[in-house]
C-alpha cells in the first residue's frame, strides 16, 4: 500500500517539511496564463529528505539520500498513473551546490517509477479520479511520494532507458543488481557537503516528473522544481539535511544560481522536435587584470543531449585556468564518465569543451543527458561583452548544434599609434601620419593637428 508523507525517526530531516507543504501553491506554466490544455504534471512540493548512511568507494565516503516529491496535475485532463504500462511518471532526484560563485550538481538518483496516485489538494481544488489510490491523477489533484518511497531501491529504474522529450520508456524497466545502501539512490561525496570544506555554500534539492501524456500535450517543460536545504551534523553515516523556505515550482535548479547571484544570466534553449536546455553564465573581475568566466548548462529534458560547448575568443586574448566538471553516473548506468576535452584555438577562435566520442562511436559516451548539469569555466585578460556561442548536440538530427547567447571576452585594445585598425603600429601608420601632416587626419595627441608629437607616438609603439 502506498505510504503518505511522514517523517520517520532520525532518517528524515525535517521540521521544514510541513512548512514546504503549506507554502506550496499551483501556478500557471512559466510565461503562460491559465490552465494548461491536457494533463500537466508539476512538482508542487519537495517536503522532505531521507538519508541512508554511506559506503566507502575508492577512498571516498559516498552518502545516500532521497527526496520526497508531491506532484500536482494543473492541466484540464486526468493523467494516467498505471504501473503496468508506460503510462505513469518517472521521477529523477538531484542535489546541487552554489559555492564560490558556481553552481554544480553534486548528486543524482535513478528514476522512481510511479504506481498509483492519491487525490489530494496541495495545489488547489481537486476533482478526484476515484477513491483511495487509483491509477489516475485527477484534475487539480496532488499526489505525495514520501522520501522513503522515492528511496526504495527496487522501485528505481535507470535514467538511460527514458526519452525525456517524449516521456517514453520501456516496461518492465532494466533492473540490475542493486549495490548495498547507496545503490540507485542520490549519491553525494561527503566532501561536497562537509561544512568545514564548504564555507558559505548553499545547497538545493530538485525533483522532476516525466510522463508521456504530459509530454505529448506539450507540457513537459515545467516539470522540475527545487528547494533549498541546509547541512547539519554527521550521524549514522551521513549528514542530516533540513529543507528550508518554499519549493520553487516549475523551474529547474539552475535558477537557484540566479537566486543566489543576481548577475547570473539565464537563457532557455529549445531544440526543435526535442527538448530544452538552460544555459547560465556569470563573469566576475578577479582584480588582477583577469576575469573569471563561469558557465553552467542544465539539460532539462533533451533526448538528443549535449556533445559540445564553445565560446568565441578574439585573437590576442589570453585564456588560462580553463576547466570542466560533470556528475558521475552510478549503479551500473551504462554511460561513460570520461571528462570532456578542453580546446583553446590559437589566434582568433574559441574555447571549447567536447565529448570525447561521437554518438556513432559510442552511444553511451558522456553526453550531457537529461536532468543533468555540467560546468565550464576559464579566466581571460579582457572584460566581457555579449557574444554568440554554440551548443553541439550528441544524437543525430537537424540542427546539429544550437547558437546560444554568452558572455565572451572582449578584444584586446589596439595599441596607441594604430591608425588603420589592424592593431599593429608599423609603416602603414607612419605613412598616414606623414600624409596628414598639418591636418587633423593623423592626430594621436588630441590637439587636432598632425605633427612631430604624433610621429613620436607611432615610433614609440612600433610593433613591426
Amino acid at each position: 500500500m502506498k505510504t503518505r508523507i511522514v517523517l520517520i525517526g532520525a532518517a528524515f530531516a525535517g521540521v521544514a517539511a510541513a512548512i514546504g507543504h503549506m507554502e506550496a501553491s499551483a501556478k500557471p506554466k512559466p510565461d503562460e496564463g491559465g490552465v494548461a490544455a491536457g494533463p500537466d504534471v508539476i512538482v508542487g512540493a519537495l517536503p522532505e529528505i531521507g538519508k541512508f548512511s554511506s559506503v566507502l568507494v575508492d577512498g571516498k565516503t559516498i552518502m545516500a539520500y532521497s527526496i520526497g516529491t508531491t506532484s500536482c496535475n494543473i492541466g484540464n485532463q486526468q493523467l494516467l498513473w498505471n504501473p503496468n504500462t508506460p503510462n505513469h511518471p518517472v521521477i529523477p532526484q538531484n542535489m546541487y551546490r552554489v559555492k564560490n560563485g558556481r553552481i554544480d550538481q553534486i548528486g543524482m538518483s535513478w528514476i522512481k517509477h510511479g504506481f498509483c496516485a492519491l487525490q489530494q489538494n496541495l495545489c488547489g481544488a481537486c476533482i478526484p479520479a476515484g477513491a483511495g489510490c487509483p491509477q489516475v491523477l485527477g484534475i487539480g489533484c496532488s499526489d505525495p511520494y514520501s522520501a522513503s518511497l522515492n528511496g526504495s531501491q527496487s522501485g528505481l529504474g535507470p535514467r538511460s532507458q527514458v526519452n525525456a522529450a517524449t516521456g517514453v520508456f520501456p516496461i518492465p524497466f532494466w533492473s540490475p543488481a542493486i549495490p548495498a545502501t547507496i545503490g540507485r539512490r542520490i549519491q553525494v561525496d561527503r566532501d561536497d557537503m562537509d561544512p568545514a570544506l564548504n564555507t558559505g555554500a548553499q545547497f538545493f534539492a530538485e525533483g522532476q516528473y516525466v510522463h508521456p501524456q504530459d509530454a505529448s500535450s506539450g507540457n513537459g517543460e515545467n516539470n522540475a522544481s527545487y528547494r533549498k536545504f541546509t547541512v547539519g551534523s554527521f550521524s549514522s553515516g551521513a549528514y542530516t539535511l533540513s529543507l528550508t523556505g518554499a519549493t520553487i515550482q516549475q523551474k529547474p535548479a539552475i535558477f537557484a544560481w540566479q537566486g543566489v547571484h543576481a548577475d547570473v544570466g539565464l537563457q532557455k534553449i529549445t531544440v526543435p522536435s526535442d527538448g530544452v536546455f538552460y544555459l547560465g553564465y556569470r563573469v566576475t573581475d578577479n582584480g588582477n587584470g583577469t576575469w573569471r568566466y563561469e558557465y553552467a548548462i542544465q539539460n532539462l529534458n533533451s533526448d538528443r543531449s549535449g556533445a559540445s560547448f564553445s565560446v568565441p575568443v578574439y585573437d590576442g586574448v589570453n585564456i588560462t585556468n580553463a576547466g570542466f566538471k560533470d556528475i558521475s553516473y552510478h549503479s551500473n548506468e551504462p554511460y561513460s564518465t570520461t571528462d570532456w576535452a578542453i580546446g583553446i584555438s590559437a589566434g582568433a577562435g574559441a574555447v571549447s569543451w567536447t565529448c570525447t566520442q561521437t554518438f556513432a562511436q559510442n552511444s553511451n559516451a558522456n553526453a550531457l543527458r537529461w536532468a543533468t548539469l555540467y560546468n565550464f569555466w576559464f579566466d581571460a585578460d579582457t572584460a566581457p561583452e555579449d557574444g554568440t556561442g554554440s551548443l553541439g548536440l550528441f544524437k543525430p538530427g537537424t540542427p546539429s548544434s544550437m547558437a546560444v547567447v554568452v558572455k565572451q571576452p572582449s578584444p584586446q585594445p589596439c595599441p596607441m599609434g594604430d591608425l588603420n585598425g589592424d592593431c599593429l603600429v608599423n609603416g602603414a601608420d607612419l605613412a598616414i601620419v606623414l600624409g596628414a601632416w598639418g591636418t587633423p587626419g593623423g592626430d594621436l595627441t588630441g590637439d587636432n593637428n598632425t605633427d612631430g608629437a604624433d610621429i613620436a607616438i607611432v615610433l614609440g609603439n612600433w610593433s613591426l
